[in-house]
């Protein structure tokens, strides 16, 4: 929180040749005060049969409030689905319009946008582009120039602030390519380290220095947060069989020295000081220390393992030491949702063993940008049609069988009551907190439009409450979700932003076994007709049928989200 530093960022390079590799080029050289506009234009990744490609146009000219840029293909590429623009195709010429929320186009300002393609043969990049008509990277006979330096990186109070948020190509493309999916295919989504090898990437996929340079492409000359998800601990995710990872629970070393120092060594290179990488650090591990161990009914022997042997602790710590030394790099830790910490005797403890966690491995509270809350949850962001302070015919809706004596309804009331807590426990008191919205969204036609009949507290709470579940303690897949809130910057007290740090489409588990190589078990929580236990009031699962294994894509949950998203989609 204390560290700043003003990086300065190089300029990023054109492409030349069909390699898409960038050669730099010295402006002095072309004559750049004459040159009208200049197109960066990089292939990111290429496969087989596809690809996907980075677009940066930079405007020298008057200022604009809506433009286009044309290029021609000299081979057979066909665009599939694109962000940030409006992209359509006729024959081998392509155009790309601008939204509505990027159509101004200062004088030397930049915009970015990307694609995803196919081929075959040779993909060669264009040799010429347009914007509005006026040929770019030349000045009457000069070749291309770099765009202007986009500026510096300044460690800031909420990094969500004045900036843009990082598109993954790789989910924006899954997303795009579902019947109705370009509504919400240019949103930002986190992007998961869930195993070693997601670092490189897995078979073929984008690995960390891909997303990074993906970026770099997307921020052009403004500031842009790149979300990351550091989520591969020892023992991981002890009470969830579906998420769990590839290292056993002694293997603390492994964690340390072939998954974060890999991973610091790339966010410390100084080609990506001017983004703003937001990391959030092993979702689902620190309150299972609290909650499932001992002699509580919820209680499994693999987290009574991790507690004793220490290694989420040792882990976390080491993780927020060693990235929170990267100037440019936020560190938020997973603070669990309402549904897991809103009781008494989970929320001080929970505070408790975070700060624990953050004060070993050589950590301190400084290397704490913030926390975040409901990841990859469902609970709703904002119950409306009742409170906490509310009672039917003398009872409390704590006594509610949905409320079951929780202080708290619904994630703002918690994230902002739980950041409280969390600086009465020693964190600064500028931390700021991040709630996830991908899936808590809960409208469509079961979205409740007003309070509950007063017959009693539990028809009074069941029939007000957004948020459907059978039982709040239901995490896998869940029937009836929405997309909730867009992310957004500054949205509330105490919030830095409303982020989608799970994809929305991406599975929880798999409704049965399936044998894999990813260290991935199979969990009765996402099994349809899984009747309970007690983490969820021996409740049916309420899980969707026929999911794949977690973090596949899971297209029958994609179209539902959609369908039930709240606010709904346009």
């Amino acid at each position: 929180m204390s560290r700043t530093r003003t990086a300065l960022l190089a300029a990023m390079a054109l492409v030349a040749g069909a390699s898409g590799t960038a050669l730099a080029v010295n402006p002095a050289d072309v004559g750049a005060a004459a040159i009208p506009c200049t197109v960066d234009y990089k292939i990111q990744n290429q496969w087989g049969t596809g690809f996907t490609a980075a677009v940066t146009i930079t405007n020298n000219g008057a200022a604009k409030s809506s433009w286009a840029v044309k290029w021609a293909y000299a081979g057979n590429q066909q665009v599939t689905s694109g962000w940030n623009a409006k992209i359509t195709q006729s024959g081998t010429a392509i155009t790309a319009a601008n939204e509505s929320y990027n159509g101004t186009l200062a004088t030397g300002g930049s915009t970015s946008f990307g694609f995803q393609g196919t081929y075959s043969g040779t993909n060669a990049i264009p040799a010429t582009f347009t914007l509005d008509g006026v040929t770019c990277n030349v000045d009457g006979g000069g070749g291309p120039t770099d765009p202007p330096d986009p500026g510096t990186g300044t460690r800031v109070d909420n990094p969500y602030s004045g900036a843009k948020v990082y598109v993954n190509p790789e989910w924006s493309a899954k997303a795009a390519a579902e019947p109705g999916g370009s509504r919400v295919s240019n949103q930002p989504t986190g992007v998961w380290l869930d195993r070693t090898a997601a670092i490189n990437g897995v078979n073929g996929g984008m690995g960390l220095r891909d997303h990074l340079d993906a970026a770099l492409t997307q921020k052009g000359s403004g500031e842009l947060v790149v979300q990351l998800v550091i989520y591969n601990l020892p023992g991981r995710d002890c009470s969830a069989l579906a998420s769990n990872g590839e290292l056993g629970p002694t293997e603390i070393d492994k964690y340390k020295t072939q998954y974060i120092d890999p991973i610091k060594a790339i966010l410390a290179d100084s080609k990506y000081a001017g983004l703003r990488i937001v990391t959030t650090i092993e979702i689902d591990s620190l309150p299972n220390l609290v909650t499932n161990t001992g002699s509580r009914p919820t209680a499994t022997p693999q987290c009574d393992v991790m507690k004793a042997n220490g290694n989420y602790q040792k882990g976390v710590g080491y993780a927020l030491n060693k990235l929170g030394d990267v100037p440019n790099v936020y560190n938020y830790i997973d603070a669990g949702h309402h549904g897991w910490l809103g009781w008494d005797d989970n929320f001080a403890p929970s505070a408790a063993i975070i700060k624990e966690a953050a004060t070993t491995e050589g950590a301190t509270v400084n290397d704490v940008h913030g926390f975040i809350t409901n990841t990859a949850n469902y609970s709703a962001l904002k119950e409306n049609n009742f409170t906490i302070n509310d009672s039917v015919g003398g009872k409390s809706v704590r006594e509610s069988k949905w409320v079951d004596w929780n202080r708290y309804v619904d994630e703002l009331s918690f994230a902002q009551a739980f950041r409280n807590q969390l600086v009465t426990a020693g964190f600064n008191s500028g931390v700021g907190m991040l709630i996830d919205t991908s899936r808590n969204g809960w409208g469509g036609t079961a979205r409740p439009a007003g309070p509950g009949a007063m017959t009693d507290v539990d028809t009074y709470v069941n029939g007000g409450r957004y948020d459907r579940r059978i039982h709040v303690g239901n995490w896998c897949n869940q029937s009836g979700a929405g997309l909730g809130e867009r992310p957004q910057a500054s949205p509330a007290a105490g919030i830095d932003a409303y982020v989608w740090i799970k994809p929305p489409g991406e599975s929880d588990g798999s409704s049965s076994a399936i044998p894999n190589d990813e260290g991935k078990g199979f969990d009765r929580m996402c099994d349809p007709t899984y009747t309970g236990n007690p983490r969820n009031g021996n409740s049916m699962s309420g899980a969707l049928p026929n999911a794949p294994l977690s973090g596949h894509w899971f297209s029958a949950q994609f179209q539902q989200l959609m369908t039930n998203a709240y606010p709904p989609l346009s």
